[in-house]
């Protein structure tokens, strides 16, 4: 820095973001400008005993002892170093503590500000205020010429406030700011008010103050820095790139930049080499920069490790930092614990044990106790697990709630075949706690941290193995717990759009909610991103298979071959590939396919060899399952009924007491009616009981046996009404409802369904059907007054629709437009994606009330306006929920035809050409605007 006061803003900024061996550096440069003045040397021992060179720091801060303007924060810190070393020399202690009491009583107002400027670098923000409010006591608004010390005091003092983590202090820095402000900037002070509105969630307004910083200190790179950060928090990734390469054009091994360089490579776009060379560059940084500063090893690292899907090179780099850091620290139990977690993620699970036996060894109360239970999870050691588990829930109230504690219990429950909901309960637990931890904040590196996208992945995992592992069959419900797994995972991708991993799941989820048309527009963004993405192939090919495209699901498949060889050992490929062969009617080539998964090593329990371990692709029990039942049934429909019993068997044999054991079952009792014994298939789907899984689909399938091979409607709904009384939620409801409705019994789906609201009266899908039902059973101003009710209710206003479509079909216009204009009233500052959305829907039903009351001009104006809504939302779209792009696009090209078949109404033939061609703009493939 050019200046004195900027040098030492500069020395100050770096010691308070720990970049220690920064300050250092920054103090030699500050000796060489501008003399041996006693602060900069005292900045130079601060860092210095900061990366535990502790002799070498007391060292010099003994030659600046007496040195009045640092004396006193010089004793402050040669107490702190002695206390630092492991045997700390008693003597010295008193004697030095006895220095400081005598020392402060005449301390000057500068030497005040220095120790408070060391208590409130060491965070000790309670000492800090103490001594800066003593100083500006005594100061009593007198400046010194040459150091402006009352000024500099206020500014430390709102410095403190801002970070002190307490509400009622930071909110008084503002003012404090402002005063120190006053007469003359200076940059430790701006940068000092920017973080104060960045406090405040100010984030313009920091940016605003950091821009001043930039004019007035172009020198100062910290405000560059922070700039940069900024702009990620305003979700401006162009313009943060852009900060981050002017940083290293200012500093080459800049650590910030570099790192933001590699999150953008990585979460953003998703591009592995060129995260891992910034990385690289990182490491190499840290080494020339930062060479004693374990600390910023391991941080540097976190956010890595957390959003890069386990890939093998990223975590090359993040393991190779962390074991620096434990090199120079191996005392410290977080470090360790983080190499477990890392060597965890790996798959490396004996180094993972080996690292959290470590931590504990370090320290008994670290976390790492929750490492070694995951460990042994994954080895299969239940028992101990579980005795380990039962230990920390018990002490889980002095600790507080853990979501990593939630999470574990969750896995053992899945297996040891607990009840669906039990497992449900502890995830949505682990779900609540882990979220609450990034609430509030911005998005930048801690936010990545706090997230931890693949702690949220491997949820998604456990809630994904007790759901059905096909689509619901035709008008039944997904299971409730796709749409938790859907809402994390849209989460996940809005943050970390470069994941594939999120991507490929999100696209699972929806194929498993039976929504194939989203399915298979995530996978297409997945494949873009991930061109050999093994699995995302896959679950395509099962897609085209779903859809009776065979051409193009045996391409998909021939893809998923030439990206990955190994995929010929997964099961999943052959049963595909095998249950093509039997739509089209080949069952020999079928039956040959599926023997040939059946020999392939891990697909039979017994036979889970040392073979199958080595294999990269994971085995889901959920897939080797799928292998015996479709051989089943393959055989059976061949006429080779014996052989498809015998497979059956060896199914209940090889799966007994696991998870999939009870889909066999279901699988067997379908085998029974196809013989035509009900009675057999009935005796086995009772054996199910609630506590287990597939509980509600075995009941599901009795009423289907009830209703159409019995013809027994009351045994049919018994079914139904049996799963409420044992396991009450909204989906039981639900199906409890939709089964009425099926029997053609509406009022008493209507009744179920309003039951259902009384217990869970935020069910959306619930509030939707009870209005539906009461519209099925004719009762039309019954379901108005039930709309309007709901809509008193504030998490049911997305009624506010079916009631105006209702008014619409009722022909109350008037009642109709009213309620549309209520919904559409709420000011132009809105601009959520999904008011939007609603909006346009509102916007289009209204031009048709509006139309059959033949007020066509105003019919016009809504759809115009209702245009310009939908183009804000196909821009928001685009960059938030891409999976949606298409659908918008069409309800852009329908409103454009609707205007267009306005002005030819009107005999406007050129306008409405325009419009036609807008709509085909938005959507080639309709026929509809086409022929027009």
């Amino acid at each position: 820095m050019e200046d004195e006061e900027g040098t030492l803003a500069l020395m100050s900024w770096y010691c308070f973001e720990k970049f220690y061996n920064h300050a250092v550096t920054a103090a030699v440069a500050a000796r060489r400008t501008f003399g041996n003045v006693p602060i900069y040397s005292f900045f130079h021992a601060f860092g210095t005993l900061m990366q535990d060179q502790i002799q070498k720091a007391i060292l010099e801060l003994d030659s600046i002892r007496d040195s009045r303007d640092v004396s006193l924060c010089t004793l402050i810190a040669l107490y702190y170093a002695e206390k630092r070393k492991k045997n700390p020399d008693r003597e010295v202690v008193q004697e030095l503590d006895a220095k400081i009491k005598e020392d402060r009583k005449s301390a000057s107002p500068r030497s005040l500000y220095n120790a408070g400027m060391f208590f409130w670098l060491l965070g000790r923000n309670d000492k800090a205020r103490e001594y800066i409010d003593r100083m500006i006591k005594l100061s009593n608004g007198a400046r010194e010429a040459s150091f402006g010390i009352s000024h500099g005091g206020i500014i430390l003092k709102a410095w403190v406030n801002v970070t002190s983590g307490q509400d009622m202090y930071a909110k008084k820095a503002g003012k404090l700011f402002d005063e120190g402000l006053k007469e003359r900037t200076d940059a430790f002070g701006l940068m000092g008010k920017a973080q104060y509105y960045e406090y405040r969630q100010n984030y313009s307004g920091a940016l605003e103050v950091i821009n001043q910083v930039i004019v007035g200190f172009p020198g100062f790179l910290p405000a560059l820095i922070k700039k940069m950060k900024l702009l990620l928090i305003l979700q401006d990734w162009e313009q943060t790139i852009l900060a981050a390469h002017r940083l290293l054009q200012e500093d080459k091994n800049n650590l910030e930049a570099l790192r933001m360089l590699a999150l953008y490579s990585l979460c953003s776009e998703g591009n592995i080499t060129e995260s891992v060379k910034h990385l690289s560059d990182l490491f190499s940084s840290l080494e020339i920069l930062e060479p004693q500063n374990p600390e910023l090893f391991y941080k540097m690292s976190l956010a890595f490790t957390r959003v890069c899907g386990r890939n093998d090179k990223v975590m090359e780099q993040t393991v190779k930092m962390v074991e620096r850091a434990f090199s120079l620290a191996s005392e410290d139990s977080d470090f360790a614990t983080e190499l477990g977690y890392q060597m965890l993620l790996l798959g490396r699970t004996k180094e993972a044990a080996k690292w959290y036996s470590t931590a504990m060894t370090l320290d008994e109360t670290s976390l790492a106790l929750t490492g070694i239970i995951h460990c042994q999870l994954i080895d299969g050691q239940l028992e101990d697990a579980e005795q380990q588990l039962e230990f920390f829930t018990e002490i889980q109230q002095s600790i507080g709630k853990s979501a990593e504690l939630q999470y574990l219990r969750a896995v053992l429950a899945v297996k040891k075949c607990r009840p669906q909901e039990e497992v449900t309960k502890l995830l949505n637990d682990a779900v609540d706690t882990h979220l609450s931890k990034a609430q509030g904040l911005p998005l930048g590196v801690e936010y990545f941290e706090k997230l931890n996208p693949e702690f949220l992945l491997d949820i998604v995992k456990v809630y994904l193995a007790v759901c059905p592992s096909t689509p619901p069959a035709q008008g039944q419900t997904p299971p409730p717990q796709l749409q938790h797994c859907a809402s994390l995972l849209e989460t996940v991708d809005r943050v970390v759009p470069g994941l594939p991993q999120a991507v490929f799941l999100l696209a699972k989820v929806k194929f498993l909610s039976s929504d194939t048309d989203a399915a298979q527009c995530t996978l297409q963004r997945c494949l873009e991103q991930s061109p050999s993405y093994a699995d995302a192939h896959l679950l395509m090919a099962q897609i085209y298979l779903l859809q009776g495209n065979f051409t193009m699901c045996s391409q998909s498949l021939e893809v998923c071959l030439g990206c990955n060889f190994e995929v010929r050992e997964h099961p999943l490929y052959h049963l595909i590939k095998a249950q093509a062969k039997k739509k089209m009617g080949e069952l020999t080539e079928a039956i040959q396919t599926l023997q040939m998964a059946m020999s392939l090593p891990g697909v039979r329990r017994s036979e889970s060899s040392s073979k199958s371990k080595s294999r990269k692709m994971e085995l889901s029990p959920a897939d080797c399952v799928s292998v015996f039942l479709e051989l089943a049934d393959a055989l059976w429909l061949n006429g080779e009924q014996h052989e498809a019993a015998k497979v059956i068997q060896d199914a209940i044999n090889e799966y007994s007491g696991t998870t999939e054991e009870l889909r066999v079952t279901v699988a067997n009792a379908d085998l029974a009616l196809l013989r035509g014994d009900t009675e057999l298939a009935l005796s086995m789907l009772r054996n199910i009981t609630p506590d287990q899984p597939y509980y509600v689909q075995a009941k599901e399938k009795m009423g289907q046996i009830f209703l159409k091979h019995r013809k027994d409607k009351s045994l049919y709904i018994s079914c139904y009404r049996e799963m409420v009384d044992k396991l009450p939620s909204p989906h039981t409801y639900l199906l409890l409802g939709d089964a009425y409705i099926s029997i053609q019994e509406p009022e008493k789906a209507f009744e179920v369904y309003q039951l259902g609201m009384k217990k869970n009266p935020k069910s959306a899908a619930l509030a939707s059907k009870t209005g539906k039902a009461l519209i099925k059973s004719h009762y039309y101003f019954k379901a108005i007054s039930y709309y309007e009710a709901a809509l008193k209710t504030e998490q049911l206003h997305f009624l506010r629709y079916d009631l105006a479509e209702l008014l619409m079909k009722m022909k109350q216009f008037e009642r109709c437009e009213k309620v549309l204009h209520e919904a559409l009233d709420h000011g132009a500052g809105v601009n959520e994606l999904q008011v939007l959305s609603d909006d346009c829907r509102y916007l289009v039903l209204l031009a048709k009330i509006q139309n059959k009351v033949d007020k066509k001009e105003e019919a016009l104006l809504t759809l115009e306006r209702a245009r310009d809504v939908q183009a804000k939302v196909l821009k928001r779209v685009q960059l938030e929920q891409p999976d949606v792009v298409s659908m918008q696009k069409q309800r852009a090209a329908e409103i454009c035809a609707e205007i267009a078949k306005h002005y030819t109404s009107q005999r406007g033939y050129e306008r409405a050409v325009k419009f036609y061609k807008e709509a085909l703009v938005y959507c080639e493939t309709d026929c509809k605007v086409s022929g027009a």
